[in-house]
């Protein structure tokens, strides 16, 4: 899922706000720290751990795992990898600008500046490689697919066209560049199995899906004709069957992918069909002598399902997933809402909004949006925050390593800074960690 970066919206709630990789918890950056909020109920928002040691403007949670990577406004060089759960900080590394976006899966984390990108591994955080003078990327647009063996990382490939460039961050070589649009790319988000990855440009008007493996687009939906917009985010669904798209606008769209475009343009005319899908075969049969632009538009995928936000002009980041055995899409918006609505799978339409909670650790009773009284203080209850992981702050364990040479090496052994990242993070890589020998994972700061 796309990150969205608040940090230059001075009227914001909150700085910053993404789901995680798997979409079971919300983490919440804001000017006095940063919260985590778990996914697993409709009716309640379970907030998980708080810190309120300040500005926080990136907030980035592995799965549900205890490993949490953050930049704060006060340090916007400065990553600082820390286990939430003990309130430790494991390490910090330093960079020659500022960090606009940061991405991890079980095998890899990325660190995007304006103009590089940093693969760490997360066994050992060690730079294992860096990608320099990439085209001039301001907002930090790069996604990471969460899926350790189809370990891809997707960035911009030039600022003034819509190229995707395509690196294997396991492997350390580019795969493919993806011409994706006219215009230069706006969004970018990978589906869990790392295969496909979906597109926006800065016109916004078209979403497009292609293929990893052989660059073949797959699908192209319309988003609107009437106006261009900012696209803010694309998720993929768990099972890749829905595709959400939220803007700057007031609508979000849900789109269903069936069965690609290429198949289905080329399967027989079925005389049982409806006759805006007869129209549609024919224009796609027709293609050699209609213009090219008609066919597009013709063959091009409208939304399966919307929804209409009770606000437009506000950035947030959208989500399709699963709670409670019901197919759920999620926007959480700068205005320090999280809004939870019912995707029905067997009915195209409207969402129905089912709840909608407060993300600044208040409660909030009222179900419609345009009822809420947003100034109301209702102290959170008790239970919502699980008082053996809340912590006033994160303990000052001195770093042992940094990007910039001559940081001083501290007080945490190589061992010891292992042992953390492993009891962090709770399902590690397939390989495993080894951990015996404090000699076989040389410091970075060498």
């Amino acid at each position: 899922m796309n990150v969205t970066n608040y940090r230059t919206d001075a009227n914001n709630v909150v700085n910053f706000v993404n789901f995680n990789q798997d979409c079971t918890s919300l983490a919440v950056g804001t000017k006095t720290g940063y919260k985590l909020f778990s996914l697993n109920s409709v009716d309640t928002l379970e907030q998980i751990y708080e810190n309120d040691t300040g500005d926080t403007c990136i907030i980035e949670r592995l799965f549900s795992s205890s490993l949490v990577a953050l930049v704060s406004l006060s340090a916007p060089r400065k990553l600082r990898v820390c286990h939430f759960k003990k309130g430790t900080e494991i390490c910090y590394y330093s960079y020659s600008n500022t960090i606009l976006a940061i991405k991890l899966n079980r095998a890899r984390l990325v660190v995007c500046l304006e103009e590089s990108l940093y693969i760490h591994n997360i066994r050992d955080m060690k730079v294992l490689h860096t990608i320099r003078d990439t085209p001039p990327n301001p907002t930090g647009l790069c996604t990471l697919s969460i899926n350790s063996d189809n370990c891809y990382l997707a960035y911009p490939g030039s600022n003034t066209i819509g190229e995707v460039q395509i690196f294997d961050a396991f492997n350390l070589h580019a795969k493919t560049m993806i011409p994706a649009h006219d215009s230069p790319l706006a969004a970018l988000s990978f589906n869990p199995s790392g295969t496909r990855i979906a597109t926006a440009s800065e016109k916004g008007t078209v979403i497009r899906v292609f293929s990893i493996v052989d660059s073949v687009k797959l699908y192209e939906f319309r988003r609107g004709v009437k106006r261009c917009v900012s696209i803010s985010s694309l998720g993929f669904s768990t099972d890749s069957s829905f595709l959400c798209c939220s803007s700057n606008t007031e609508t979000v769209h849900v789109f269903r992918l069936d069965e690609p475009k290429e198949s289905m343009m080329h399967a027989p005319i079925d005389d049982n069909q409806s006759w805006m899908g007869y129209i549609s075969k024919a224009v796609s049969l027709s293609a050699t002598y209609l213009p090219t632009q008609v066919t597009d538009v013709f063959n091009q995928g409208r939304a399966f399902a919307s929804v209409h936000l009770p606000f437009q002009g506000k950035k947030n980041v959208c989500a399709v997933t699963k709670i409670q055995g019901a197919l759920r899409l999620l926007v959480a918006s700068s205005d320090g809402y999280l809004y939870v609505y019912n995707l029905d799978t067997g009915e195209s339409g409207d969402c129905t909004l089912v709840k909608q909670h407060r993300l600044d650790g208040y409660l909030e009773h009222v179900d419609s949006p345009i009822s809420v009284n947003k100034d109301s203080k209702k102290p959170a209850s008790p239970k919502s925050i699980n008082n053996d992981q809340k912590s006033k702050g994160t303990t000052g364990i001195s770093s042992y390593a940094g990007i910039v040479k001559g940081n001083s090496p501290g007080i945490m052994s190589e061992s010891e800074k292992f042992q953390e990242i492993v009891a962090a993070v709770e399902t590690p890589p397939k390989d495993g960690f080894k951990l015996d020998d404090d000699k076989e994972f040389p410091p970075v700061f060498s």
